[in-house]
């Protein structure tokens, strides 16, 4: 089986413990990163099967016919970067699995810890000689944390600042405000009081086409000027251009970024590259071992699944009959 794996930037997929479920097959793996339909096309011309690093690399139509071998695409995650259509028409299944993320949450509490306590900025005087010169940071016991987005990360997170001794205050999905209520945290009366009452507002929603530009530059300026905003989901969930405007205008105080708009993001003009009340990560949320080792593992165990007769996951199933007439 011919087998291509994209965006492996750490070259880590072949030392993982999982990596020996496919260690037999013909594997391709690839470090770098490129939207290129012609270069993509011409690594991927023998590929049986494609796994993909959730959404970094678009497979549009124009890519997926050029691709005559390709049988399955497997990835954990949401699928928009994937032309489904076209590879329904050409029997190509897609199988993709969510995954609960303990990396992320993990994360999420680091930013949180490190903005309210200057970290960055403190270590970077230390390395050049100075002492205690960034300001006193603050704690969080006491303090409300308010979390957009009651799945299963922002579960954990809530969690975590249950530990911390916070007030801890949720705005979901109605079945997320029910789940929140019976864990015994507190539900927003609105989003407005979610903005206005929390120290420390975290975003924990899915995007989807009703969550592109959900936080408004109205929701940023009802937040306190020393509260912290953490995105550690999707850069689209705020209106564009809204959370530079609102940092600039001094509420929220301070936020910690670890998605993009566009990714891979090497803009080094970013403006939240230059912000000294904004801490940036290059999508670090679930960039860890064990996490790597997981979603592999599956995509692995999926594909072995699907060559066995039994495929699993498949979004579109149409393309298991269209396989089915032709074979």
């Amino acid at each position: 089986m011919n087998i291509a794996i994209l965006d492996d930037t750490y070259d880590i997929v072949r030392t993982l413990p999982s990596f020996e479920r496919i260690r037999s097959h013909a594997v391709a793996v690839w470090q770098d990163h490129t939207k290129d339909i012609d270069i993509l096309a011409e690594r991927l011309r023998d590929t049986e099967v494609l796994m993909l690093l959730r959404e970094r690399t678009p497979i549009p139509a124009a890519l997926i016919d050029r691709l005559p071998r390709l049988r399955l695409i497997t990835l954990n995650g949401v699928t928009p970067h994937i032309d489904l259509a076209a590879c329904t028409a050409r029997g190509i299944a897609v199988s993709t699995r969510a995954y609960v993320s303990a990396a992320t949450a993990e994360l999420t509490w680091a930013l949180i810890l490190m903005s309210l306590r200057r970290l960055p900025a403190e270590m970077a005087s230390l390395r050049a000689g100075q002492w205690q010169s960034s300001g006193v940071g603050s704690g969080v016991r006491g303090k409300t944390l308010g979390i957009w987005g009651y799945g299963q990360i922002g579960q954990q997170v809530a969690r975590f600042g249950r530990a911390f001794g916070m007030r801890v205050m949720i705005w979901s999905r109605p079945s997320g405000l029910t789940q929140a209520h019976a864990d015994g945290f507190d539900v927003a009366p609105n989003r407005e009081s979610l903005f206005a009452e929390a120290d420390v507002l975290s975003l924990h929603v899915r995007l989807a086409p009703d969550t592109v530009g959900c936080v408004s530059a109205r929701d940023l300026a009802r937040m306190k000027p020393d509260a912290l905003l953490v995105n550690t989901s999707r850069a689209r969930l705020i209106e564009e251009g809204a959370l530079v405007q609102a940092l600039r205008a001094g509420r929220p105080g301070m936020a910690a970024v670890d998605v993009y708009e566009t990714e891979p993001m090497v803009d080094t003009q970013n403006p939240l590259l230059h912000m000294d009340n904004v801490i940036c990560t290059p999508h670090l949320g679930y960039v860890e071992r064990q996490q790597y080792d997981d979603m592999y593992g599956d995509q692995f165990d999926r594909m072995h699944a699907y060559f066995a007769g039994e495929p699993a996951d498949v979004v579109n199933a149409e393309a298991l009959d269209a396989v089915k007439r032709t074979g």
